[in-house]
């Protein structure tokens, strides 16, 4: 007779179900995010055969050339950084054969796809907050993801990953890592609240991640459509002739609609899905040391500053007691796994930490 499956694990498998299904977006994304980049170019192309373009216009499309690039770039980056992680973990003995499931899962699209879900380019404030370093850890905790999706162990042991603070390195954290802290409590009432705590964080994560799907959705569509505008504008294009000046008015002006056509699509190339992004980043960790409580403690909390806002991703929204806190922290202090992805001793984590991380939260959500 099969042993009856508790609320932690129903709900870890549904989040793990919703993680696969939002990978797969993420992967959809991609293709189309390739077919927006070459046509982008195409497009491209055209104008950089015209000659006399007034040059504030020439400027603005050169600029969003320059942005491409970038992003181009970044994606390039994401390839590489992955594959060597993969490397790396592999040499340690602790990929194993998830990471060979994800290395063969990792293409150009799908590259493509995770640097438009994450946001690469440094174009903007909503696009800055997640960029370089954090999206190639956005990124690999992605594919850590797409490996455990598909049975393997992934990535989910590097320390590459569980440094990050994004929502979907904090959805595999609590999977693989966290919720194996529970095997330490013998007490069934102490068990039974640390469960709670965490089938919480797994339901709080299961409906991000949908409301993410949401999003993904939304921006394929987007892209699809506006896709076609974009193919009919460089056939037009093309019968204008190559110079601006002897272009009529209407030529002109429908010139000028075309850049700005170019720079919304170039937006959707690079912006990020917001769903996905970090409930709590470093600007919020900043503001809480410049403005909140955290600077009556800025020595403690800067030398902890990667592990208190992992925390307070992994707590956002989720209502503690005293009691709660104190199991927690005893959880925390009894997880080697989890201290070792933190870099952070036993000793090191004290419980006066996850008072800051609470008072972190606090001062974010009021």
């Amino acid at each position: 007779m099969s042993k009856k499956r508790s609320n932690l694990q129903i709900a870890q498998e549904q989040v793990e179900s919703t993680i696969k299904k939002t990978n797969e977006k993420i992967e959809e994304l991609g293709k189309y995010t390739s077919n927006l980049y070459i046509a982008l170019n195409d497009i491209q192309e055209q104008f950089d055969k015209i000659r006399n373009v007034p040059s504030q216009k020439h400027l603005e499309y050169k600029k969003l050339k320059e942005v491409r690039l970038y992003w181009k770039q970044q994606v390039e980056k994401i390839e590489s950084d992955y594959k060597n992680a993969v490397a790396k973990n592999a040499e340690k003995g602790v990929a194993g054969v998830g990471a060979g499931v994800a290395v063969a899962a990792l293409g150009p699209t799908a590259a493509m796809g995770i640097a438009t879900t994450f946001g690469v380019a440094s174009t903007g404030t909503a696009i800055s907050a997640l960029s370089g370093a954090a999206a190639t850890n956005a990124a690999l905790a992605w594919l850590g993801g797409g490996a455990l999706a598909a049975g393997g162990g992934g990535m989910v042991a590097g320390n590459a990953i569980l440094a990050l603070a994004g929502p979907v390195g904090w959805a595999i954290a609590g999977i693989a890592i966290l919720g194996s802290g529970l095997l330490f409590w013998k007490t069934k009432s102490d068990r039974n609240r640390l469960e709670n705590i965490f089938t919480l964080i797994s339901k709080r994560d299961e409906k991000s991640y949908k409301l993410a799907i949401v999003e993904l959705n939304e921006r394929i569509s987007r892209i699809k459509d506006e896709s076609v505008k974009l193919n009919d504008a460089i056939e037009k294009i093309e019968s204008f002739g190559v110079d601006y000046n002897h272009m009529t008015e209407a030529q002109q002006f429908e010139l000028g609609a075309y850049v700005n056509l170019m720079s919304a699509l170039t937006q959707l190339l690079v912006n990020p899905i917001l769903g996905l992004q970090p409930k709590y980043n470093e600007e919020d960790f900043s503001k809480f040391i410049t403005e909140g409580n955290g600077k009556a403690n800025e020595v403690l909390c800067s030398s902890h500053k990667d592990l208190i806002i992992a925390l307070s991703n992994l707590l956002y929204k989720i209502k503690l007691d005293d009691k709660d806190k104190k199991l927690l922290w005893k959880s925390f202090r009894k997880n080697k796994k989890f201290l070792s992805s933190m870099n952070t001793s036993k000793k090191e984590f004290d419980y006066i930490i996850l008072d800051i991380v609470c008072e972190a939260l606090y001062f974010r959500l009021c």
